[in-house]
């Protein structure tokens, strides 16, 4: 009798120590893992790790981690999710890329298949060419590549289709260049584009801020347009925006963050809360301005009406595009 009593008040500690240990781990903000769907130092990475910087010095995390998981167009970064579902501790980066890669095929899903929490930033693209090009304005590209589409070389980062390839192209497809025509040629980064373009190997560059600043700082670029709202400050306070040219487009690259499916709702406000407020610092803004970002901070609901939208520009540039599908 005194060995069953004490089976049963074993087995009862130890399904307490369980259900302890299974609260602790889903308790919010307590050993958070977020996950970047790319390598470090790059765009994806460096907000991650500010993200986790400022979180964790407003008290609002605890044991926060990031994880670069690149590879498959997201997919190796996206299965960690699949593998934690309605666990709240797993973020993830959110890049609209991955609508273009669910369109492409290189990934098997969409991000409905996952629970958006906030957008946070847009990084705006641009169009460079060499200091000595020929071509002084985007007017003047624009009526070369009306005449001629397939004559130039534009490179782009890192893969066809990407959010970069859209948002160069899209532009010029509302200027009237027959995009499907056009000749684009992926590098493994937008630094490698540039150099290339120094070096005479291609003759245009599609980039977003983070990698137009430094490239001009060194003389040997002239930006010709680019896709934000209004003019930018600093380095690129001369360049026009498509607007100002007459071309209605804003062309950007905005990140945010995601969660498995099967959060709940106070856990979604959990998250939204923590990071509204860090993009409320001073620190994040400063940030943004070092990087020409700008901040977009949505909620939930209003990320999930944005990547609607998105959706359908976004496959109606890649059909004009005629990429094919994997």
């Amino acid at each position: 009798m005194r060995k069953f009593f004490l089976l049963c008040m074993a087995t009862v500690l130890l399904t307490l120590g369980l259900k302890a240990a299974i609260a602790e781990r889903v308790q919010l903000g307590q050993n958070t893992q977020f996950i970047v769907p790319a390598g470090a130092g790059g765009s994806l990475d460096i907000v991650a790790r500010k993200i986790q910087e400022l979180l964790t010095r407003e008290d609002l995390v605890r044991n926060f981690v990031v994880l670069n998981r690149p590879g498959a167009g997201a997919q190796l970064a996206l299965n960690v999710l699949n593998q934690n579902v309605g666990d709240p501790n797993y973020l993830m980066t959110l890049p609209t890329a991955i609508i273009n890669n669910s369109y492409l095929g290189m990934i098997k899903t969409t991000y409905k298949s996952y629970t958006p929490i906030a957008m946070l930033l847009d990084g705006y693209v641009g169009i460079l060419v060499r200091s000595d090009s020929p071509f002084k304005t985007a007017d003047d590209l624009i009526n070369h590549l009306k005449k001629d589409p397939n004559s130039l070389n534009i490179a782009i980062a890192a893969s066809l289709g990407n959010d970069v390839h859209v948002g160069t192209a899209k532009a010029l497809m509302l200027a009237g260049v027959d995009i499907s025509k056009l000749t684009f040629v992926p590098f493994k980064s937008s630094s490698e584009s540039i150099t290339n373009l120094i070096g005479g190997n291609v003759d245009v560059v599609g980039a977003t801020t983070p990698t137009i600043i430094p490239a001009l700082q060194g003389g040997k670029v002239r930006v010709l347009a680019i896709g934000a709202p209004e003019r930018l400050k600093g380095l690129l306070s001369t360049v026009p925006t498509w607007k100002e040219l007459g071309i209605d487009t804003i062309t950007s690259s905005p990140q945010g963050v995601m969660a498995p499916k099967g959060i709940t709702p106070e856990q979604i406000k959990f998250w939204e809360s923590a990071l509204s407020k860090v993009t409320q610092t001073k620190e994040w803004n400063n940030f943004l301005d070092q990087n020409q970002w700008a901040s977009r901070f949505m909620t939930s609901e209003e990320t999930i009406k944005m990547l609607e939208m998105e959706t359908a520009v976004i496959e109606d540039v890649l059909n004009k595009l005629k990429i094919k599908k994997n």
